[in-house]
């Protein structure tokens, strides 16, 4: 069975960054395709960004630029660093590996 905690939320200005950690306990098999998703207030959940085979990285339009994730296999966590963060990137943040979802942690990006 897999877990996945995500931790690094908080209260961050306008144009300030953000490090979010994802990382996987128990048999996980392999850090690829974990994924990173945000639910803003009143609205429906989005994909952010995807850890890929072969590190490969993928991202939403709305990060593209801003956002950047890696991952480290010894340490079995992905990371998702946010740079110039905006107020509409306030939200819950969670990260996912095939059905398997961790508990979010939240950031807020005021006006």
């Amino acid at each position: 069975q897999v877990q996945l905690v995500e931790s690094g939320g908080g209260l961050v200005q306008p144009g300030g960054s953000l490090r979010l950690s994802c990382t996987a306990f128990g048999n996980i098999l392999s850090i690829y395709d974990i994924r990173w998703h945000r639910q803003a207030p009143g609205k429906e959940r989005e994909w952010v960004a995807r850890f890929g085979t072969a590190y490969s990285t993928h991202y939403s339009d709305i990060v593209k630029g801003r956002f950047t994730i890696s991952g480290d296999r010894d340490k079995k966590t992905v990371y998702l660093q946010m740079d110039d963060l905006k107020p509409e990137d306030t939200g819950v943040y969670y990260c996912s590996w095939g059905p398997t979802w961790g508990q979010g942690t939240q950031v807020t990006v005021p006006q």
